[in-house]
């Protein structure tokens, strides 16, 4: 399996015959080069959608009808998605699980956040905010999304004991870094964790030290743009 940051809380994730975009933000993702886009989404097999928020799903749409692939996420935005824009889409919710073939299945769990569309009127509600256990390779990968802590992370980590954890990590919208520690340490045993939703503004989290010396034997590894991550 190769992880694969795209700046922000943006990931491509390959395994096996399957590209998963995860919360794929292009247009305006200051840490991504727009020289980078077309090979940041190449060969895309799915897109997974965690909360509406510009940052997670601005580029879903268009990049679903340029790919010819459908969006997965919560229920109710991709209803509303797929009869709007006329995009093929998968809505589930939490506590479900979906087969995605090839051995891959992704389970929706739940975040601690908020999911709104902007509109001239203001925000409006994008459904609700979640997180995914991604099941692939024999392992677990879970993606936070944008969270704080949260009393289901208990249950989370003992029912699908993930192996790997990407975790939004900025602070500010979402849990920081000495936060990240003490979720993964309280709730999880992961081998891996990948630190996302930092760096990308001056008022996010610039760097996963802390982090690193909070997880003594946990590979706490700092991504790198369009750099692969092997686990």
């Amino acid at each position: 399996m190769k992880i694969i940051w795209l700046g922000h809380g943006s990931f491509r994730i390959e395994t096996g015959n399957h590209v998963l975009l995860l919360d794929p933000w292009l247009t305006g993702n200051p840490v991504l080069p727009e020289d980078s886009h077309d090979a940041a989404v190449a060969g895309a097999t799915h897109i997974l959608m965690t909360h509406a928020h510009f940052d997670h799903s601005a580029d879903a749409v268009a990049l679903s009808k340029k790919l010819g692939v459908a969006v997965h996420g919560q229920y109710d935005v991709m209803t509303f998605w797929g009869e709007s824009e006329g995009i093929e889409t998968v809505g589930f919710n939490k506590g479900g699980t979906i087969d995605l073939g090839g051995g891959v299945k992704v389970s929706m769990v739940n975040a601690v956040h908020s999911s709104t569309f902007s509109s001239p009127k203001g925000p409006r509600s994008g459904g609700t905010e979640a997180g995914f256990m991604i099941h692939a390779e024999g392992k677990t990968l879970y993606c936070s999304g944008d969270t704080d802590i949260m009393a289901d992370m208990e249950w989370m980590g003992d029912y699908y004991k993930p192996d790997i954890g990407i975790l939004s990590a900025g602070g500010y919208f979402t849990m920081d870094m000495d936060k990240v520690a003490y979720a993964a340490k309280r709730y999880f045993n992961f081998k891996t964790v990948i630190p996302g939703h930092y760096r990308t503004f001056p008022i996010l989290e610039q760097s996963a030290e802390k982090l690193t010396a909070a997880l003594p034997g946990v590979d706490v590894i700092e991504p790198q743009v369009m750099q692969a991550i092997e686990v």
